[in-house]
């Protein structure tokens, strides 16, 4: 599949309504920035943080910041935006060979494009549906490890409508069985946007209240006296794992701001951890992977606790950051595999994925019983 003018016509879709919609644009400008011009006809497209879905110059105005120049007057009625919205979408992606998701968090990484992609029958990079929803719920992702045997911290799920009506009971159960510090988290967010450690039943509380303002449900798991050791993964069917890295947080955890405002957070590639841990974290990866039903990229991320060793998956990030700052692409690079060539290789996976799922059935004739 390839454009008029010989090259792939790739759509690069980033920005979207959620919380990390500043880091989807940083990491569009990098991957756009990596790509192969001879090979690739880029298109960017935006989402607004209303939803618009944008092409051309204004696409163009966001990727550089000017967030004014792309402000649209929202149609009075929300049964106008809707189609608004859908006509939009159908209208960017037409003429575009493959999409190049660069969408982080909600309505972006949790299988709502990769679906609406699915429906308009175009390739794209990353996982599909079930992988990118599981990806993103860390309360569902937990309970499809675990069932594989991928060891995974314990946590509680509480659901913001049973928190309105019954805080003194869901702080007691917390209190209870994991004691202090723990950590509160939304099910659905990425980039830890709404992640707060709490040291008493009074932070307890207050990190439940913020982690309700990005998720109908949120996680309380207990804080792991742990390093924090990330593992990237290629590949659809027979994915790969890099060499495992380490971050080093400049603040008490690996929050937003130590990931993308404060300076002082170290990563080291690779991390310094025996050759046989390292090769747990390989296989835990690829397990993990497998079993949530990811393709094309994932980054996996795990406590390794420093009092006992054990190793645990904290999350998969299915569309992990693409900065030049980013782990993903640096642990790949130290495994041999160049930014570029790592564009190159997800683009022919979402091929391959795409080939995979045409050579499926989508309709049924009975065959006739003999006799």
């Amino acid at each position: 599949m390839t454009s008029e003018v010989g090259r792939i016509s790739v759509a690069v879709l980033f920005g979207g309504k959620s919380g990390e919609h500043e880091v989807s644009i940083d990491s569009a400008r990098s991957v756009m920035q990596a790509m192969d011009r001879t090979k690739y006809d880029i298109r960017p497209i935006a989402i607004t943080k209303q939803g618009r879905w944008l092409a051309g110059e204004a696409a163009q105005s966001l990727l550089q910041g000017n967030a004014r120049s792309v402000l649209h007057i929202e149609p009075a009625n929300r049964v106008a935006e809707r189609t608004l919205v859908l006509e939009e979408a159908a209208q960017r992606l037409l003429g575009i060979d493959v999409v190049f998701p660069v969408l982080h968090g909600t309505y972006g990484e949790d299988g709502t494009v990769q679906g609406l992609l699915e429906l308009a029958g175009l390739p794209y990079v990353g996982a599909g549906v079930l992988g990118s929803a599981l990806g993103l719920d860390k309360i569902a992702a937990k309970d499809v490890l675990r069932a594989n045997g991928v060891p995974v911290v314990p946590g509680i799920a509480v659901q913001r409508s049973r928190w309105r009506q019954d805080r003194d009971d869901i702080l007691a159960e917390a209190e209870g069985r994991f004691g202090y510090p723990v950590f509160v988290k939304p099910a659905n967010m990425g980039s830890s946007v709404g992640v707060t450690k709490a040291h008493d039943r009074q932070g307890l509380a207050r990190a439940l209240d913020t982690a309700g303002r990005y998720d109908r449900r949120m996680l309380v798991e207990p804080a792991v006296n742990a390093r924090e050791i990330e593992c990237s993964v290629l590949g659809n069917d027979d994915p790969m794992a890099s060499v495992p890295g380490e971050v080093v947080p400049c603040n008490e955890f690996y929050d937003y701001d130590a990931k993308y405002v404060d300076e002082g957070s170290v990563l080291h590639i690779p991390a310094d951890i025996p050759e046989a841990t390292a090769e747990r974290v390989r296989s835990y990866a690829v397990r993990a992977y497998l079993a949530t039903d990811c393709a094309g990229m994932a980054r996996v991320d795990f406590f390794l606790c420093r009092d006992s060793g054990d190793l645990y998956v904290n999350e998969l990030n299915t569309i992990p950051g693409f900065t030049e700052i980013s782990m993903y692409p640096k642990l790949w690079e130290a495994s041999g595999i160049s930014y570029p060539e790592l564009i190159d290789r997800l683009i022919a996976l979402a091929f391959e994925r795409w080939e995979q799922r045409q050579a499926c059935e989508t309709s049924y004739r009975a065959v006739p019983r003999e006799g």
